[in-house]
């Protein structure tokens, strides 16, 4: 199994973090405008990105400011199955946001592409919990 693991650092509250990650308006601005979502575990989060088909998403763990976890249930097949994770910690104004993606069965060029966007998404998040 292989893991895709990305940190960044925030210049904001961990709550705005955490609002952004579990809210319609922040991921539609950090990820992608068609999209339901819910801060609710058990929910089915659906975010569509033009590819013919829904990634769903079922959250399996919050803990407010602190983390969000999302199970893959159904999406790009490589997608199935795995895990990802943000654990969010404060300090100083900072906030330290680790993502990992768990659970790949192999290393593959859609791996590495999605290696890739993650880092594009911390880097949007970023930019759009400083402004």
């Amino acid at each position: 199994m292989l893991d895709i693991e990305h940190i960044n650092y925030l210049k904001a509250p961990a709550s705005t973090v955490y609002q952004a990650l579990t809210s319609e308006e922040g991921l539609g601005n950090v990820w992608t405008k068609k999209l339901k979502v819910k801060a609710e575990v058990g929910f089915i989060n659906e975010f569509d990105f033009d590819e013919g088909y829904l990634t769903k998403l079922k959250t399996v763990e919050l803990k407010e400011n602190q983390k969000v976890v999302w199970e893959c249930v159904e999406s790009d097949k490589e997608w199935v199955g795995t895990t990802i994770s943000f654990e969010l910690s404060e300090k100083d104004g900072i906030t330290t946001v680790i993502l990992k993606h768990l659970d790949w069965r192999e290393l593959t060029d859609f791996y590495r592409w999605c290696n890739y966007n993650w880092a594009m998404f911390l880097f949007r998040l970023k930019n759009y919990c400083e402004s």
